[in-house]
C-alpha cells in the first residue's frame, strides 16, 4: 500500500497554520493586520475580539452592539463566579491566573451559560424555517409556539427566560432591543426570542421576562456568530469583572473572613446537641 498523499501525508505540514496571527522578529500580525501600525490606537479591544473571531472588522453599528453585549455580562456582584475567584485568591494570592480561571470555570447552565443555551435554542428553531421567511412575524410566531410547546411537553426548560433577581424586567433586555432598533441590526434571533417569551407565557400562564443573558445570545447570533462561540464572549466579558473583584480583594479582602464565617457556622452545626 502506498503512503497517503496530499496535505495529510506524513511529513507534510501545510495544514499547520493559522490565520489568527503570527510574529516575526520585526512584526506582529493579527488577522492580516500589522498589530503596531494598524490595530494599536486604532481599534478598541472589543473590535479586535470581533475581528479575531469573525475574520472581519465590525461596522461602527456592529461594534456598538457587540460592545454592549460585553458590557452587559461583565459583572453582577458577588455571584458564585466572583466568590470562586476571591476564595481561590485567598488560598493562592501568588497566582492570579488561577483565581480568574476558577471564576470562569463556574460559567455553566445557571451563570453565563444561558447566553449559549439561548443562541442554540433559537438556532434550532430558525433552522426549520426557510431563510426567506425568517423575517416574517407570522412564521416566527407559529414556529416559536410549536417549539415552546414541544420543549414544555418534554420537560425541558426554555433558555433565556426568567431571572432570580429581575422578576418582571431584566433592565438589560429592553436596552438591547432599543439599541438593535436604533442601529438597524435587529435580526431574526431577537425577534424570535420575543415570540418564544410570548408563547411560553400563553402556554404556562407565567410571565417570565427575557433575561439579559438570553438577549445577549440572540444579539450575538444576529451579529453572525455561531452558538458555540457565544459563551466564549460571555467568559471574555466576565474576565473583566473578575479582575475587578480581585483588585478589590487585594485592597479590601473578604475571602478569609468569608471562609472563617462559613467554617464557624459549619462547626457550630456539627456540634452534638447537649443532653
Amino acid at each position: 500500500m502506498s503512503e497517503k498523499s496530499g496535505s495529510d501525508s506524513p511529513g507534510n505540514a501545510d495544514w499547520l497554520t493559522t490565520s489568527i496571527g503570527h510574529s516575526t522578529p520585526e512584526t506582529i500580525t493579527v488577522r492580516g493586520r500589522d498589530l503596531a501600525s494598524d490595530v494599536m490606537g486604532r481599534m478598541s479591544f472589543s473590535e479586535l475580539a470581533f475581528l479575531l473571531a469573525s475574520g472581519r472588522a465590525p461596522s461602527e453599528a456592529e461594534a456598538t452592539l457587540f460592545n454592549a453585549v460585553l458590557v452587559s455580562l461583565a459583572d453582577h456582584g458577588l455571584t458564585p463566579t466572583a466568590l470562586a475567584a476571591r476564595l481561590t485568591y485567598t488560598g493562592a494570592p501568588e497566582a492570579i491566573q488561577g483565581s480568574i480561571a476558577a471564576g470562569l470555570l463556574g460559567g455553566g447552565s445557571v451563570f453565563l451559560g444561558p447566553v449559549e443555551d439561548t443562541a442554540r435554542f433559537l438556532d434550532e428553531i430558525l433552522s426549520s424555517i426557510p431563510s426567506d421567511q425568517r423575517s416574517v412575524d407570522s412564521v416566527l410566531e407559529a414556529t416559536a409556539t410549536t417549539a415552546v410547546q414541544e420543549a414544555l411537553d418534554a420537560g425541558v426548560r426554555i433558555p433565556g427566560l426568567g431571572h432570580p433577581v429581575h422578576r418582571e424586567t431584566d433592565p438589560r433586555t429592553p436596552r438591547f432591543y432599543e439599541l438593535a432598533d436604533e442601529l438597524k441590526l435587529s435580526g431574526p434571533n431577537l425577534r424570535l426570542l420575543e415570540f418564544v417569551a410570548a408563547a411560553h407565557r400563553k402556554a404556562t400562564g407565567k410571565a417570565l421576562p427575557i433575561n439579559g443573558a438570553g438577549a445577549a445570545g440572540a444579539v450575538l447570533a444576529d451579529l453572525g456568530f455561531p452558538p458555540a462561540l457565544t459563551r466564549g464572549f460571555a467568559l471574555l466579558a466576565r474576565t473583566a469583572g473578575l479582575i475587578g473583584h480581585l483588585a478589590e480583594e487585594m485592597e479590601n479582602p473578604i475571602g478569609l473572613r468569608l471562609y472563617k464565617e462559613v467554617d464557624a457556622r459549619a462547626s457550630r452545626n456539627a456540634e452534638p446537641e447537649t443532653p
